[in-house]
């Protein structure tokens, strides 16, 4: 059973859905990243509609359809995990926003184990 000592971390990286590293989706790296670095959990959300830096809105709606929707990968650990992490992907991430928020952290395991 894995249980967090401390509070948990949550890190977002907001990203677009066509931004690639070494001619792989992006997101797709990342969340190798984080499981070859042993943190707790990544998930990769893929956005309906938004805009970033350049103010283009991004949509599913059929008559505006996009390419380029927003993806948001959201990794929780702890604090030294995320910010070693960090380090890590920084130099991939060429556009998009990364934030870290504290978070409170409750583990549900297989087979009805709890911790946190």
């Amino acid at each position: 059973m894995t249980v967090f000592k401390e509070a948990g971390q949550l890190l977002r990286i907001f990203i677009g859905e066509t931004n690639k590293y070494k001619r792989m989706p992006l997101y797709e790296w990342i969340v190798q990243q984080a499981r070859s670095q042993g943190m707790a959990g990544a998930t990769v959300l893929r956005g309906i509609q938004g805009f970033g830096a350049n103010s283009l809105i991004h949509t599913t709606k059929i008559l505006r359809l996009s390419e380029d929707l927003p993806v948001v990968v959201e990794i929780i650990d702890t604090k030294e995990k995320i910010e070693s992490f960090l380090q890590t992907i920084d130099h991939a991430i060429t556009e998009g926003i990364v934030t870290v928020e504290k978070a409170h952290v409750r583990l549900y395991r297989a087979g009805g184990q709890k911790g946190g």
